[in-house]
């Protein structure tokens, strides 16, 4: 159990029930994020990791999560920041995570660019 806006909140066992247990502004911010991932990683496993939803395909692709004032997209490498420095210097991105603000809308083109690239960089390390 976690202390949520001043109650305790049962862990989520799954994608759906962080989603559903997510404030009423962020789910449909969450739902874009899930189905941007899902669209560009369809191979993906989806589970629960660090309290958040994750993404694998031979290697970690990324997670996401709602906090108080917006939702975040995290894991953008050092690499991704260079490959799409265009894109991402109209988002607002702290270290590795690209923030999207309450009531903003998804980037959801950067963020399939963004698996994609992790997805073929998990592969080539994956063949080395």
């Amino acid at each position: 159990m976690r202390k949520h806006g001043g109650r305790m909140k049962k862990e989520a066992e799954n994608v759906d029930d962080y989603i559903t247990g997510s404030p009423d502004w962020a789910r449909e911010t969450l739902r874009e994020l899930r189905k941007a991932i899902r669209t560009a990683a369809p191979h993906a496993s989806e589970s629960i990791s660090y309290r958040m939803p994750y993404y694998s395909q031979n290697g970690r692709l990324a997670y996401f999560a709602a906090y108080k004032d917006h939702c975040s997209f995290h894991w953008i490498s050092a690499e991704d920041k260079r490959t799409f420095a265009k894109e991402l210097a109209a988002q607002k991105v702290v270290g590795s995570t690209l923030q999207i603000p309450r009531g903003k809308k998804v980037p959801a083109t950067l963020i399939r660019k963004i698996v994609r690239s992790r997805i073929k960089r998990n592969e080539s390390r994956r063949k080395k």
